[in-house]
């Protein structure tokens, strides 16, 4: 139930809809002040919510840093998200977190971490047969990293499924390993609430598909942005999600 509630209020953290919403009751009002008030509110969050340079730079605030460098690593956690089924030739294809997966395989070539850990099931709620770490393990395969390195959880749907099935997997098989946790970096802020809470041991993380602008080009400032709603709705669902699940982990 929790997760069925969760998918509707994902759909619900979306600023264009809320614009929209607003324009509809503008239109249905008879009454021309409160038509104008709604008219100037709706332009007002689109300004707000288009502009690249407002939330590249909140990503830039709440986005983290790398660890330690030079350490290595027995196991790398790499969460879902990623990825998902490519319909027309039944293979992996990759999304914009991506970058989650490609970092593991690289620190993994490095000689940084010993074990990629996949975890990740189906977060589907009409399919769940596909599993997004079963994907996974077969592109990796594909690339030439051997069964002896891969680790596979495809039960999780959630962060909070990801740290309690990933952790005991780990504690059966090495419980003193040290583990690195691979996910984007404006997810690790409530992946670290999760999975600190969840672990014996101390675990470090690793960001990855970073949002955060590090250069701006003049338009950025005052030109209307699509992309940026979209980056809207990632902070939104984080911000609620880290305070639903600092409550319920």
């Amino acid at each position: 139930m929790i997760f069925i509630l969760s998918k509707i209020l994902l759909f619900l953290l979306k600023p264009i809809l809320w614009i929209c919403l607003l324009l509809i009751l503008a239109v249905c009002k008879k009454y021309e002040p409160n038509r104008k008030r709604l008219l100037f509110a709706a332009l007002a969050l689109l300004i707000f919510f288009s502009n690249a340079f407002i939330v590249g730079k909140i990503f830039n605030f709440y986005e983290s840093g790398y660890p330690q460098k030079d350490r290595k690593y027995d196991v790398a956690i790499v969460l879902g998200g990623f990825s998902g089924l490519n319909k027309r030739n039944n293979k992996i294809a990759f999304g914009s977190s991506g970058d989650r997966l490609f970092q593991a395989i690289e620190l993994y070539k490095n000689g940084k971490i010993g074990k990629i850990l996949l975890s990740s099931g189906s977060s589907n709620l009409i399919d769940k047969k596909v599993k997004e770490a079963d994907l996974a393990v077969a592109y990796l395969k594909l690339i030439g990293i051997p069964d002896s390195t891969i680790l596979i959880e495809n039960q999780s749907r959630n962060t909070i499924e990801n740290a309690k099935f990933s952790l005991a997997l780990i504690e059966k098989q090495k419980p003193q390993a040290s583990v690195l946790v691979i996910t984007s970096a404006w997810h690790i802020p409530r992946t670290k609430l999760i999975f600190n809470k969840q672990s014996k041991n101390k675990l470090d993380y690793y960001p990855t598909d970073f949002r955060g602008v590090v250069e701006y080009e003049f338009g950025d400032f005052i030109i209307p942005n699509a992309s940026a709603l979209g980056s809207w709705e990632i902070l939104l669902k984080e911000w609620v999600g880290y305070v639903v699940d600092g409550i319920r982990s």
